[in-house]
């Protein structure tokens, strides 16, 4: 199963650094059958985009949560095993939480498929975005306005052999 890792630049030294991706429990997303439930329709590889703008949504999180690194995005792809990605049923439905899946596991480098980062002109955008999270969630219209924009960032593809050159 592909599933998409959020992380930050620093974690993804770290993952480098460590061999793979943990500890566990890792919280990934994927294609789940509530992410293909609540889309209705799209093909897999809209699905699996999907599952990765979920992906980039939590990465924007860890960055509002992490003031002094840099304002980009990054989410890893990467192949477990089917068994390995677990949802949560309880949280299933929760728009919050479609598509997210624990991985119970270290997901070994060996494992990843593809690093996707933001472009560096997107910092100032991504910058903002990470800084109105906390009202964007208390229902602040403009913060999340501010925060969807961040959305308008495509990430770039990188090859896994990439990874020493990005961090």
């Amino acid at each position: 199963m592909r599933v998409y890792v959020p992380l930050t630049l620093p974690l993804l030294a770290r993952v480098r650094e460590e061999g793979g991706i943990g500890p566990s429990p890792v919280t990934a997303y994927a294609v789940t059958p509530a992410l293909r439930e609540w889309y209705l329709s799209g093909n897999e590889e809209e699905l699996e985009y999907a599952a990765l703008s979920r992906a980039a949504q939590a990465s924007l999180r860890l960055l509002a949560m992490a003031p002094e690194v840099d304002r980009r995005r990054v989410v890893v792809a990467a192949d477990v095993p089917d068994r390995a990605a677990v949802a949560d049923p309880d949280r299933a439905l929760e728009p919050d939480a479609l598509g997210e899946v624990r991985i119970d596991e270290v997901i070994p480098l060996a494992a990843l498929a593809a690093v996707h980062v933001d472009a560096p002109d997107a910092d100032e955008d991504i910058a903002a975005a990470a800084a109105a999270v906390g009202a964007a969630d208390l229902g602040d219209d403009d913060a999340r306005f501010t925060v969807d924009g961040a959305a308008d960032h495509e990430l770039l593809w990188y090859g896994v052999q990439e990874i020493d050159g990005l961090v």
